[in-house]
């Protein structure tokens, strides 16, 4: 390497690891954060005793005979959440109210899996399609889009989906669609799925998911006190009534939950921002 050449190779060495010092750092703008919620603060037991909060934020429960840090057995927390829930209904006597039958002792049993429609025919591989279409059972661009459901079989579900799909599809999407709701059912039911630390998991207080009005999110909610949306509410309980962390967006758990209210509500008009 003459030397000209290398008078030329050092500055750009230099620029270039001064342009990755500089990418590196450069002043970047700080993720969006999210602030904590707020906690339910229930009162202390003056006999040590552990004391249970509801979701409102307001109403507790002074359980006696079991001590802070004990863990409730199903039975013990279907009890307390039960006198919790009729505590606030005293209290809300006009409340817009879902009345359920409250939960069972043993966990209930899985939403039944959807019958799955029969597999589509397939088009017989040494058919040909109408127009000229030079591909032996497939559709071309002579066979014009009308053509498509019917060659293929589909089911369209105009303004909900793009193109045409097969009965298989439809198939495959409806039993991952359930198996996602009847993994969100397990997690609803179990306390400790949900990290619960006291027993108390949410079907206690919402048996089938009542009362979640998942149609109503975003609303204000008066114990976080913002807007908030259905997986903050969720949080809210898993951190107040329940005594766990509250789940990330993306934890499986939180989706699956999620599926789980929305399908329980599948029909509801969706009104957000309602009380």
């Amino acid at each position: 390497m003459t030397l000209r050449m290398k008078l030329l190779v050092v500055p750009c060495a230099a620029l270039s690891f001064a342009g990755g010092v500089a990418l590196a750092t450069s002043p970047t703008k700080p993720a969006p954060t999210t602030e904590p919620l707020p906690k339910h603060a229930v009162p202390v037991s003056k006999d040590g005793n552990l004391v249970l909060g509801l979701c409102d934020g307001e109403t507790t429960l002074e359980v006696e005979g079991v001590k802070e840090g004990q863990k409730l057995t199903r039975e013990q927390a279907l009890r307390a959440s039960a006198k919790l829930m009729s505590d606030w209904r005293q209290k809300n006597p006009d409340a817009n109210w879902d009345d359920v039958p409250a939960p069972v002792l043993a966990q209930a049993t899985p939403p039944n899996a959807k019958k799955s429609p029969s597999p589509a025919p397939q088009p017989h591989p040494g058919s040909r399609p109408a127009g000229n279409d030079v591909r032996q059972g497939g559709v071309g661009a002579q066979t014009g889009a009308s053509a498509v459901p019917q060659q293929q079989k589909a089911n369209v579900q105009t303004g909900h989906t793009y193109g045409a799909y097969s009965e298989r599809d439809e198939q495959i999407w409806a039993e991952s669609t359930q198996a996602f709701v009847k993994e969100g059912h397990r997690v609803f039911h179990d306390a400790e799925a949900v990290g619960g630390t006291v027993g108390v998991s949410c079907d206690m207080c919402h048996p089938d998911a009542a009362n979640t009005h998942p149609e109503t999110y975003p609303k204000y909610q008066v114990q976080l006190g913002r807007v908030a949306l259905l997986r903050d509410m969720i949080n809210w309980c898993i951190e107040n009534p329940s005594r766990g962390k509250p789940l990330a967006d993306g934890d499986p758990r939180m989706r699956a939950m999620e599926a789980y209210i929305y399908a329980q509500r599948k029909g509801t008009k969706l009104e957000y921002g309602k009380h």
